[in-house]
């Protein structure tokens, strides 16, 4: 694997069959990522509908969390070895279902079952999605525009969420949040034998590196449980102890099977010898951590705090799903001239400086005034930090590991989504209980926000933190397209000029001089 770029890069036009499978697993993708936070916005109605305790309605998200990032690996490894078209289509076909399944749910039982179900489907499509990118576009201008619409679904597919999950939740009802993946995921399904070629990695042993898909499994698992579990648990709580230590354990014995013992790994080690690769699998980790959480806590600020509707909530997040348009529509040449590693520095601080307006945050604060400055900066940092940081995790990456690279990269995101969420959710809490606690005439809205704008602090910091692993581990010359040195036409050269030579006089003329 290589840091480096080469000299010169023809651009590579985008032809239609291109464009159609861009369109198709940007799509595809956008559908996954919607699903993690669609459902935010209805969780008081659906706790309502099918009777959830407080205690059992966090497990709508957590199921899909659960299973979406603990099965990451195992599906990126199934993309390569099996067919990433075939691949996709599977997991498209099981999440469809599931997503049946969730919407004509009657009991509470039913619809987590039916969630963590959609988390495999989602586990199975993500990194088969962006596997075929990898090996459908070249590294250089090409790759830099398609992966520029990816980072705009990876970093806008979640306010989508939650803006769509307003719409649907007072207009058909809640169970339209599940209903409306039906359709889409037929026709994706349908449309993929047409659009989309089949591809394989090279390593075609057919194994599954079974210990090590189990191993990573379960310890991703215990570890998003126990960060989730945070919240009702407590840090220090039997349970969240023994699963953070199970989950060390199992990921010290999966990096063991890993080196020495799989004939085929499941991740060999080997990829981590990219300095670039591994530095953006961090920075990925820490995104994750300090951004996923952001849409929780504003949501709960403007319904519980500002007093917002849940269709009012999510028309609220409308300007960071336009930021991510638009930056998406100049980042791609951005990276191409100055590198992902600048843009993904100065997207990190400037998503910093977003969490810093967030936090200050009145307790009776007005949209225009508190919250639109803060939501016309975060995307303009963070959709450059996606772009960035997707082009850098999969930089150099041979084809045989574009699915190892792209379920990585989900991994590292979505692990950091659960471990933030538990974290800062946590931090919150503490907070809020402590003002309470010493000041009980301070009121519930005045704690509530005390407590958002510690947990936007340290995602601030976290943030800042990011920026500087990626100072110090991102190669400079990743995304860089040199320009193209076109062969200047040599200038036409005009005939010599003879040297005129006097014909010597005839002898009569010469006589007559004379």
């Amino acid at each position: 694997m290589l840091d480096t770029a080469p000299e010169t890069q023809e651009p590579t036009a985008f032809d239609r069959g291109n464009i159609a499978i861009l369109a198709l697993v940007s799509v595809v993708q956008l559908m996954v990522i919607i699903d993690a936070s669609i459902v935010n916005v209805a969780l008081p109605t659906i706790k309502t509908a099918l009777h959830f305790s407080q205690v059992d309605l966090q497990w709508i998200i957590n199921a899909y969390t659960l299973i979406f990032a603990g099965f990451l690996l195992l599906g990126g490894r199934a993309a390569d070895l099996l067919g990433r078209r075939s691949v996709l289509m599977a997991g498209l076909a099981l999440f469809t279902g599931a997503s049946l399944a969730c919407g004509l749910s009657q009991s509470s039982i039913v619809l987590e079952v039916a969630r963590g179900i959609q988390g495999l489907g989602g586990a199975i499509i993500s990194p088969a999605a962006l596997s075929i990118l990898l090996v459908t576009f070249a590294e250089g201008a090409a790759r830099n525009r398609a992966l520029a619409v990816w980072g705009a679904v990876a970093g806008g597919g979640s306010a989508v969420g939650v803006i769509l999950g307003g719409l649907l939740t007072q207009g058909p009802g809640w169970r339209w949040i599940f209903f409306v993946n039906v359709p889409i995921g037929i026709l994706a399904v349908l449309a993929a034998p047409r659009i989309l070629p089949e591809s394989h990695g090279e390593d075609r042993s057919r194994s599954y590196d079974l210990p090590g898909a189990v191993t990573v499994t379960l310890a991703l698992v215990l570890l998003v449980d126990a960060m989730v579990g945070t919240t009702t648990y407590g840090w220090g709580a039997a349970r969240t102890i023994g699963e953070l230590i199970g989950a060390a354990l199992l990921l010290g014995i999966f990096v063991a099977i890993e080196g020495r013992f799989a004939a085929h790994p499941l991740v060999p080690l080997r990829i981590f010898r990219s300095r670039t690769l591994t530095g953006a699998n961090v920075v990925a980790l820490l995104l994750g951590l300090a951004l996923f959480a952001v849409f929780y806590f504003l949501s709960l600020y403007m319904q519980q705090v500002l007093g917002f509707s849940p269709l009012q909530t999510g028309f609220g997040y409308l300007p960071i799903t336009m930021g991510f348009i638009v930056v998406a529509g100049v980042a791609s040449s951005l990276v191409g001239r100055i590198g992902a590693k600048w843009l993904l520095v100065i997207g990190m601080l400037v998503t910093a400086a977003a969490f810093l307006l967030l936090a200050r945050l009145p307790d009776h604060g007005s949209y225009a005034l508190d919250i639109l400055p803060a939501f016309i900066v975060l995307p303009l940092g963070a959709g450059l930090a996606f772009l960035s940081v997707t082009n850098a995790a999969v930089a150099g990456v041979e084809p045989r590991d574009a699915g190892l690279a792209s379920a990585l990269l989900n991994t590292s995101q979505q692990t950091g989504g659960a471990v933030g969420l538990g974290l800062l959710a946590t931090i919150a809490a503490s907070r809020t209980n402590g003002v309470l606690a010493g000041n009980p005439q301070a009121g519930l809205a005045h704690a509530l926000v005390a407590g958002f704008h510690l947990a936007f602090l340290v995602a601030g910091g976290i943030a800042a933190a990011a920026a500087l692993v990626a100072l110090l581990t991102i190669s400079r010359t990743v995304g860089r397209v040199a320009p193209i040195r076109r062969p200047v036409p040599p200038t036409p050269r005009l005939p010599e000029a003879r040297p005129v030579t006097a014909r010597p006089a005839p002898r009569a003329n010469a006589l007559a001089a004379c």
